[in-house]
């Protein structure tokens, strides 16, 4: 009897183990937290920087946020200045619209100025879409097809400005956006601006402290 007992304990406990490595072995395939940080995730996405930099730090940010247009005009020339130019890292940006529909509008256009025009005019327009936001607006539509189209008018021709706002009339990047959005689900960011360093988030508060963190990540 107490044979018998101890053979369906095992038994119990082979089974328990068995579910318990088939949901990690699921959990390891669908990529869960930092298995999506791979080179793939950063394919056909604005950068800036040497091509060869191993460390990639990147910004999920919205257009219509407030503190990531202090965050652009403050903190990002340190960036610039002490690690793009340096040649220490690539830096991206990724769309994380979450405040009003200009927040969509503007992220999905800005794709498709990427995808029409290159990466050279991407950051023209995304630099001057920071430079343009008012105070204040946040809550209101004020990114209208029309604004959207004189913005990027402004950096090249009409006729390029035209053929994007044809294309994304066409719902060319939606597409693009959508990667972004899941990119932005998988690694939790709730807020922008919000940056990483090889995939790990920025915790700290200086240029000093991103510098550490990058000079930490060049050594891993």
């Amino acid at each position: 009897m107490e044979e018998t007992k101890m053979k369906k304990t095992w038994i119990w406990i082979a089974a328990a183990a068995a579910v318990v490595l088939v949901i990690a072995a699921i959990a390891l395939l669908s990529g869960g937290g930092t298995s999506e940080d791979t080179a793939d995730r950063y394919e056909n996405q604005p950068y800036l920087g040497e091509e060869s930099a191993e460390v990639k730090i990147v910004e999920f940010g919205d257009y219509k946020c407030p503190y990531c247009k202090d965050f652009e005009s403050g903190f990002f020339p340190l960036i610039d200045e002490q690690l793009i130019q340096t040649g220490d890292v690539k830096f991206y940006f990724i769309q994380y619209p979450f405040i009003n529909a200009d927040s969509d509008r503007s992220a999905e256009f800005a794709e498709v100025v990427y995808q029409e025009l290159g990466n050279d005019t991407f950051w023209e327009f995304h630099e001057l879409m920071y430079e343009k936001q008012e105070p204040g607006t946040e809550q209101q539509e004020v990114y209208t097809e029309d604004y959207l189209y004189d913005t990027l008018a402004e950096v090249v021709s009409e006729e390029e400005a035209q053929s994007v706002l044809t294309a994304y009339q066409d719902g060319a990047g939606e597409e693009a956006l959508d990667r972004d959005l899941d990119w932005a689900g998988d690694w939790d960011v709730t807020g922008t601006p919000t940056l990483f360093v090889n995939g790990e988030k920025f915790e700290g508060s200086s240029i000093d402290d991103l510098v550490q963190m990058v000079e930490e990540a060049e050594t891993e």
